[in-house]
């Protein structure tokens, strides 16, 4: 029976406690984002009920009917008592109508004979089962074993265990089943990636810039550290008054009057011991006598000639004093290789006396634009033609980075040109990127051309919008394929580019901010792939940050990047997120 079933069945075998449910659960929506259609078997070793008490099905049933079909709009379902004994696993498989899935999955019956997943985890302390199961087929689990040539992946790496089931069932598929393989251009991907693991990928290919320079402190702005910035003075360099007042001896506090000896300015000193019964005027930021070491604040004293009383001013010795190396002691660490220098490092660095400092050097990045609809703004509008606004998106974005930008314009679709262009900015720029050519529908011009020059590879990310992705090597120089669409482009370069360009420029320790938000409106995702949406956050009256997105998503909407403030990023696992829900946020001030 099983052989003869049209389509491929694919189990889950564990023992109880490994959360096999819970694995399931998520593996899902990542099956049905890739185009499958599923079936799902679970057999449970105990007892149990579908409906719940009390409602008409469950009432009927009790009440003696053997088998109880139920039917709603939205679907139906026969429950049936089998009180003689268990129902065979091959009469099970019947009751699929397998004209309208692709696969049949299993959860449990790990003692019949078909292919199994065997999930394992050391903690349930169980044996394995692949040794005395020749019906295993793979194995994920949190550990590897070395006495099998069985396919090993981790159990927490589901969209590995995904991209498994996609191919086991795409070499299966039988050709009754009906569907042709231009029907399943995303099943038989070989790129199915989840944006972590495209991020991952990525960030593993690429390397920072070898070369640096020396740059003059008002010249660092935006740029990266390429040495350790160690502090070669104390800060405060001398012990010094934290405020305007009177400098006195913590030994001496016990006077009515004290004697006013001096006057200190900013940037003056009085550089005689303080003496018992002595007072010194002192203005902040001034260095604090020998011996004197505390300052009472000018608002309680009072000073009539030369004499001063602190009017029953509560003192505490040491108050109102910065010692010297306070903030920074000689010789310590202020700012680390890979540091990106924004106006408060600038200050710092230049408080220290440094002029300036070394840098990794500007990273070069050229761009174009691909297509013969493509024209530039500023030139009469052809027919049949749009004005390129993706190139401009993405300089934007490379100028916010502190690239050195590389126009390369707009190029036709034309193999050679292309393959020039390509050549050209390889050559000239540490890292090249376009816009458009990389979907499954788009003409092959830039992928002839790419193939022909270098290492590349086509993806497909879980996300949305921007799921086509290109990248390799030119020349060993990296390439992205960003998409076409205006959103997609510049969620894409969010995503992929930025943590890489960062990474290249020499920029350590970099994680783009995310920040929990209450949604104002229902926001609504497909399950199994990431959804960005652009959004506005505000600061409710109780100081609560709140969301809502900018109305219209479409991926060719570039206003509503305009107008957004924010990404909302709604998980794989997430397919509604409700009023008064949490959802994560990513703030885009600085980065577009």
């Amino acid at each position: 029976m099983i052989d003869s079933l049209p389509i491929p069945i694919l189990g889950f075998a564990a023992y109880s406690g490994t959360g096999k449910t819970t694995l399931l659960e998520a593996l899902l929506p990542k099956l049905t984002d890739a185009g499958l259609r599923i079936g799902m078997l679970k057999h449970a070793h105990h007892n149990f009920d579908v409906d719940k008490p009390g409602k008409d099905s469950y009432r009927l049933r009790k009440a003696g009917a053997s088998q109880m079909l139920i039917s709603s709009r939205n679907r139906f379902a026969l429950m049936t008592e089998t009180p003689e004994s268990e129902s065979e696993f091959e009469y099970l498989l019947t009751r699929f109508d397998t004209s309208k899935l692709d696969v049949i999955l299993v959860e449990g019956c790990k003692n019949i004979a078909f292919p199994k997943i065997e999930l394992h985890r050391e903690e349930v302390g169980k044996p394995w089962l692949y040794p005395s199961d020749d019906n295993i087929i793979a194995i994920a689990a949190d550990t590897e074993r070395s006495d099998t040539t069985l396919p090993q992946m981790n159990i927490t790496d589901l969209d590995a265990i995904a991209r498994f089931v996609v191919e086991y069932v795409a070499e299966k598929q039988k050709p009754q089943s009906g569907k042709s393989p231009a029907a399943c251009c995303d099943t038989l991907s070989p790129a199915f990636l989840s944006v972590a693991q495209g991020q991952e990928k990525i960030l593993s290919l690429v390397n920072t810039v070898n070369e640096t320079e020396i740059a003059s402190i008002e010249n660092s702005f935006g740029r990266v550290l390429a040495d350790d910035i160690v502090s070669p003075v104390n800060v405060p360099q001398y012990t010094n008054s934290a405020m305007d007042g009177y400098a006195v001896r913590s030994d001496d506090l016990e006077r009515t009057h004290y004697q006013v000896v001096a006057e200190v300015m900013a940037g003056h000193a009085y550089d005689q011991p303080l003496e018992l019964g002595q007072a010194v005027k002192i203005m902040t930021g001034a260095p604090t006598p020998a011996f004197a070491d505390t300052v009472v604040m000018r608002e309680q004293a009072t000073e009539e000639g030369d004499k001063v009383t602190f009017n029953n001013a509560a003192i505490k010795a040491g108050q109102n004093v910065r010692q010297a190396g306070e903030d920074l002691p000689l010789g310590s660490d202020v700012f680390s290789q890979g540091q990106r220098i924004s106006s408060a490092e600038m200050g710092m660095i230049a408080s220290l006396g440094f002029g300036s400092c070394n840098l990794y050097r500007k990273l070069k990045v050229a761009v174009f634009s691909t297509g013969d609809e493509v024209q530039p703004p500023g030139s009469e509008q052809k027919a049949n033609s749009i004005y390129d606004s993706n190139r401009f998106t993405i300089m934007g974005m490379l100028e916010k980075l502190g690239c050195e930008i590389l126009d390369f314009g707009i190029i036709e679709d034309d193999e050679s040109l292309m393959i020039q262009a390509l050549q050209d900015a390889s050559m000239q720029a540490d890292v090249v990127l376009t816009s458009g050519g990389v979907s499954v529908g788009d003409a092959d011009y830039i992928k002839l051309a790419l193939e022909k020059l270098g290492q590349i590879d086509f993806w497909r990310i879980n996300m949305r919008p921007g799921r086509p992705l290109a990248f390799g090597q030119i020349n060993n120089k990296p390439f992205f394929g960003l998409p076409g669409n205006p959103v997609a482009v510049m969620v894409s370069f969010i995503n992929f580019v930025e943590p890489a360009l960062r990474k290249m420029q020499g920029e350590k320790g970099w994680q783009p901010l995310k920040v929990s938000a209450i949604a104002t409106e229902n926001l609504r995702s497909r399950q199994g792939r990431t959804e960005f949406s652009r959004g506005v956050f505000n600061l409710d009256a109780r100081g609560q940050v709140t969301v809502k997105t900018t109305g219209k998503q479409g991926s060719g909407i570039l206003r509503s990047m305009s107008e957004a403030n924010c990404l909302i990023e709604i998980s794989p696992a997430v397919d509604t997120v409700k009023v008064g829900e949490s959802v994560t946020i990513i703030p885009l001030q600085g980065r577009i």
